[in-house]
């Protein structure tokens, strides 16, 4: 099993819009620090699955019937804003398997086009596509929002993005068996406070040390994040590391 980063900033991506932070303007300086919106793909045998559809350009990376489908972990417009021009495809479906969301994202629901969302996922159930087996966690998040356990190959990858914490029941299943990899939410620098909404690094340690994987790769990184970890970087555990886009896990 493959799973490469697309994406790994926040809402706000890296450099942000008239920012002159020290990370922003770093990111400016070099292509290679830049950070778009959070996404992956995950590809085993066959398979070739999608995790979000933020980036805007998923005409353009992906040729028609390149991909098996996309498993959206929710519809904020930073994971989801790339399937209202995907959509206007024709000749072909892409099934789109997600939360439960009676909103979803803008008029995707009305007017779907070539997308498919008739087979949203239910909590903890799995399916197993082709060689691929996909466990949907629920997260705790301002959506509706689901994390992807992803067996095959022998390997044992989650993917948790956006969270604040991890529910328990979530935790509970996910301890049963050492994962081999744990992409994890981590957009803020430590916190004076819990954080709201996503994961700081003092959260995001906190359910690396619960977990225990063999590997954890911090993803959906904020610019502030960036700017600490300038200085801070080298505090972080040894089998710890920061994501960066076209990453290969």
């Amino acid at each position: 099993m493959r799973l490469t980063l697309l994406g790994t900033g926040d809402a706000r991506q890296v450099p942000v819009y008239g920012c002159e932070c020290a990370a922003c303007r770093a990111a400016h300086a070099d292509q290679r620090l830049r950070r778009r919106p959070c996404c992956a793909l995950v590809e085993l045998g066959e398979q070739r699955w999608l995790i979000d559809s933020g980036l805007p350009d998923l005409t353009e990376r992906f040729p028609p019937r390149s991909l098996s489908g996309i498993l959206q972990t929710h519809y904020h417009a930073d994971h989801a804003q790339g399937l209202l021009h995907l959509r206007w495809g024709q000749g072909l479906v892409i099934p789109v398997h997600g939360p439960i969301d009676a909103e979803g994202l803008s008029d995707l629901y009305k007017h779907p086009g070539i997308l498919d969302f008739s087979q949203p996922f239910m909590p903890f159930e799995s399916r197993v596509l082709g060689e691929l087996h996909v466990t949907a966690l629920p997260l705790l998040h301002s959506k509706p929002t689901l994390g992807y356990l992803l067996e095959g190959g022998g390997r044992r990858i989650a993917y948790l993005t956006d969270t604040v914490g991890l529910p328990h029941d979530t935790q509970t299943f996910l301890q049963r068996e050492a994962l081999d990899v744990l992409v994890l939410d981590c957009s803020m620098p430590p916190q004076p406070h819990t954080p709201r909404n996503h994961n700081d690094v003092n959260v995001a340690l906190q359910i690396i040390e619960a977990l225990k994987p063999h590997q954890a790769v911090l993803t959906h990184v904020g610019h502030t994040l960036d700017a600490w970890l300038m200085e801070h970087g080298a505090e972080l555990p040894e089998h710890v590391r920061v994501a960066r886009d076209a990453m290969r896990v």
